[in-house]
């Protein structure tokens, strides 16, 4: 298993995954709409200009790589953005979220990193408060949503 940087070449295998990987949030919310979900690969492509895409990465017996994981960061003036987490469902619980959220803390050192999920999103907010996220802010998006909001600040020095 690896973290390596996404190239354009991958998108659209990460764009496959993100539609399997939140096929769960969409089931959890009863909305299949969500923008994970309707995203075009036009779309995905074009943020690979405006943030960072990391791809988790493991070796098949083939000896081909296959992306597992994927997490997304934009790095605005005084905060990182974290977005578009996400693992394959057949290799979740296999610590692949927490390798992903390590890679951007080191690659962010002593930045904020801020991220959301939705309040019906247990698995995710556990994930997050067990690798040191607090909540700092819920928004209200309509009747079935809120946003849980939470943050990080990123404990990796500077070598």
């Amino acid at each position: 298993m690896s973290i390596q940087k996404a190239e354009l070449a991958d998108a659209e295998f990460i764009l496959n995954l993100q539609k399997k990987a939140y096929q769960t949030e969409a089931e959890i919310y009863q909305d299949w709409n969500i923008p994970p979900l309707t995203q075009t690969l036009d779309e995905l492509i074009n943020e690979f200009d405006k943030q960072s895409i990391l791809k988790a990465v493991i070796n098949t017996e083939t000896q081909h790589q296959r992306i597992v994981g994927s997490v997304q960061t934009f790095e605005g003036s005084d905060v990182v953005q974290v977005g578009r987490l996400m693992v394959d469902p057949q290799f979740q619980g296999q610590g692949i979220g927490s390798m992903l959220l390590d890679a951007v803390e080191q690659l962010y050192p002593k930045q904020r990193l801020e991220l959301f999920t939705g309040h019906l999103s247990q698995e995710n907010l556990k994930l997050y408060q067990k690798r040191g996220y607090a909540i700092f802010k819920e928004e209200q998006i309509h009747s079935d949503l809120k946003f849980i909001y939470l943050y990080k600040v990123s404990p990796y020095k500077v070598s």
